[in-house]
This record gives C-alpha cells, sequence and structure tokens, in this order.
C-alpha cells in the first residue's frame, strides 16, 4: 500500500520546500498504514458479514436505490452491484424480492436520506463495525460505474456524517474499493474470475443462485459422488479415483464460492 506516499510526496514537491516533502511523505505513510489496516480487516469481515438485521437491509438498499437514481438514472454496473450485495449479505429468493422493492422505494422522490440514517443508527446498525460495514457496501454499488458527481459525493459524506464516519475513514474505504476494481481488471483478477466461474460450472449452478441453491446443489453433487456411495457395489480402482477426484472438486468450488458469497 504506497498510494498515500506517492500522493503526498508529489504535493510536497509541488511547493518546492523540501519540509513539506517530508510532511507529504509522512502524512502518506500514515494513510498507507490505516489504509492497509482497513483492507486487511475488511478482507477478514467480508468472508463473514453474518447475519444483519431486516432494518439494516431495508435502509442499505433503500440508500443504494437513492444514491443510484440521484444522477437520473440507473446504470447496469449498479444494478449488476446490487445483485452481488445481496450475495454477500445471504439474502435468500424472497428477502431478494423484499430488497428490490426498497431499492425501488429509494428511487422515489423525497426520500428522507437524513431520517433514514438516524433510524440505521438507532436500530439498523449500533456498532462502529456495522455502521462501516453499511458505507462499505453502499460504496461498492455507488462506485461500481466511472465517476462520481459532486451530489453523490455530497449524498455519500452525510450518510457517513449520520454514521459518525470520518472523511479519512471514508477516503481508506473508496480506496480500498477502488483497489479492488482494479484488482479484478488486472491479468490476476481475469484469473480469479475464471476460477469462481469454474466452481459455478462444477456446482451446477448459475452466477445469480441464491445461496441456499448453492448449498442444496454441493449437498446432492456430494450425495451423488461420494466414494462411500458407491462402495456397496464393488468398484474397480479407477471408478474409486475418479469418485475421490470428482469430490474434492465439488468441495474444493463449493469452499470458494462460500467464502466469496458469505455462506453460513
Amino acid at each position: 500500500m504506497y498510494w498515500g506516499k506517492i500522493i503526498g510526496t508529489a504535493l510536497g514537491l509541488a511547493t518546492l520546500k523540501p519540509w513539506f516533502v517530508l510532511a507529504g511523505l509522512f502524512i502518506g505513510h500514515q494513510f498507507d498504514k490505516g489504509f492497509a489496516s482497513r483492507y486487511h480487516a475488511f478482507e477478514k469481515q467480508s468472508a463473514n458479514i453474518g447475519r444483519v438485521s431486516d432494518d439494516f437491509v431495508r435502509a442499505l438498499f433503500q440508500v443504494i436505490g437513492h444514491l443510484a437514481k440521484v444522477d437520473g438514472r440507473v446504470s447496469e454496473d449498479e444494478i449488476r452491484a446490487s445483485r452481488l450485495v445481496m450475495h454477500q449479505l445471504g439474502l435468500n429468493p424472497s428477502q431478494v424480492r423484499r430488497a428490490i422493492a426498497w431499492f425501488e422505494e429509494g428511487k422515489q422522490p423525497g426520500f428522507p436520506l437524513r431520517q433514514k440514517m438516524r433510524e440505521v443508527r438507532r436500530v439498523g446498525a449500533r456498532s462502529a463495525a456495522q455502521r462501516l460495514t453499511f458505507v462499505r457496501l453502499l460504496l461498492e454499488v455507488v462506485l461500481a460505474k466511472e465517476g462520481l458527481k459532486n451530489k453523490e459525493r455530497a449524498l455519500i459524506w452525510q450518510v457517513c456524517t449520520e454514521l459518525e464516519i470520518g472523511r479519512v475513514e471514508l477516503a481508506q474505504l473508496e480506496a480500498m474499493i477502488r483497489a479492488q476494481k482494479g484488482f479484478k481488471r488486472s491479468p490476476a483478477g481475469d484469473a480469479d474470475a475464471a476460477r469462481i466461474s469454474a466452481a459455478y460450472r462444477m456446482l451446477s449452478v448459475k452466477a445469480d443462485a441464491s445461496n441456499d441453491e448453492i448449498k442444496k446443489s454441493y449437498r446432492r453433487l456430494m450425495n451423488r459422488n461420494h466414494p462411500d456411495k458407491i462402495a456397496g457395489s464393488n468398484p474397480s480402482a479407477e471408478v474409486v479415483a475418479e469418485a475421490e477426484r470428482r469430490t474434492r472438486e465439488v468441495r474444493g468450488a463449493y469452499e470458494l464460492l462460500k467464502a466469496r458469497r458469505s455462506i453460513r
């Protein structure tokens, strides 16, 4: 993590004063330290979001809908990112339908953003970790498209103000998400996406399948392919080896999706 040091040093150099260069380097270093800490903490948290309250989910998708619509139209990237957030939260089909309805509510004119955020702070996200998670998931959607307008940034800052999240924390969250986006567009990110796609194919499900559907398919395939299930038919060594290989592949695919989608 070094972008803070690069930017801080560059700003210091622009003043042509050595002390400002050192100050910029120091401030950038402090930012990078906080960013790295935040990045690894959220990597760990992303693997185990756990259950959140209906109040949290309702407010999250209402605010996502409000921010997605504020520039006049909801982009396909924002819709796709909203679906990914639903997967991260492990919503079942009925919960997904409710989340979509809440998204539509947030799009309506006159949505009371400030009042909604105060409700979130009171009942939906009482802890600092929950409030940071709320903003992170919100940013994952609004940063899915290219560029943010001033009005959108102003609304995001209004959300952060009501949730007592400072500008440095917001900057770290945005930097983290943009770094993740950059990774996804890199060769390593392409390889990672290929592994995810292969895992879905191995479990015979589509990428938009619910977590419950993935679990059911995994159990069905394990029941069908596990070597213990064919032991009674006195199978050959080749058949047993193939069953073991298939079982390992199914289990590996499930473990990968389980981690990425926070399947419990």
